[in-house]
């Protein structure tokens, strides 16, 4: 999903870009300004010893939702030289930073395991905006988390700042849609740019082989 552009029209564009893109992906390995781009500006990296992989996403995407369970699934095979972790969206003051705080908040409670796919359940198939707090908050308590202490940690210093954080780092990347993937500080790949997102899964795959080799 692009920047700013949330509209159902967007699906036939996207469908057309995927075709021509995964066409080229099958004729051999990933092009460079194709189904992937390199940083021209690299980005800080870590931990070190590893190799960085961002999913750069938002709750309220339904491609991101729609990703989830194949993202899930390839994250937990990745080598154990892969660091993989990630980084929330904002591409606008709301509902983005909001969702940001959902989840920054559920991983400084440990709850991040148990309530991240719970978050996309909710929005995508209970209608549930999760945008204003008394709705986060009683989304929260029916899922059995201590509301008090949620929001406690929602609107502390500390998730704020990790928002904030997290806006920089996808401006760094150049993010202008999601789900998107980014690499090492070096490339980020999309399913737009890779002709799907289970192709561009298949970009991340190469893209790490190419960053150990350099490595």
């Amino acid at each position: 999903m692009k920047r700013r552009q949330f509209s159902a029209s967007l699906l036939g564009t996207g469908a057309a870009t995927f075709g021509w893109a995964g066409a080229a992906l099958a004729q051999g390995e990933p092009i460079e300004g194709t189904h992937y781009v390199r940083l021209s500006q690299p980005v800080s990296a870590g931990p070190a010893g590893k190799i960085e992989v961002i999913e750069f996403f938002w709750y309220g995407c339904p491609h991101c939702n729609a990703f989830e369970p194949a993202l899930d699934a390839w994250s937990k095979k990745l080598p154990a030289d892969v660091s993989f972790h990630r980084v929330p969206v904002a591409f606008s003051n709301e509902p983005f930073v909001a969702h940001q705080r959902i989840f920054y908040a559920l991983d400084s409670l440990g709850l991040l395991e148990a309530m991240h796919r719970k978050v996309f359940y909710a929005i995508h198939n209970d209608r549930s905006r999760l945008e204003k707090p008394a709705d986060i908050s009683a989304f929260m308590a029916r899922n059995g988390v201590d509301a008090a202490k949620f929001m406690e940690a929602f609107d502390s210093f500390a998730v704020q700042a990790k928002a904030k954080q997290a806006t920089l780092q996808a401006a760094a990347y150049k993010i202008d849609g999601v789900p998107a993937l980014g690499l090492q500080g070096r490339y980020y790949t999309s399913g737009s740019l890779a002709g799907s997102n289970d192709k561009a899964l298949a970009v991340a795959d190469f893209l790490i082989q190419r960053i150990r080799k350099v490595a």
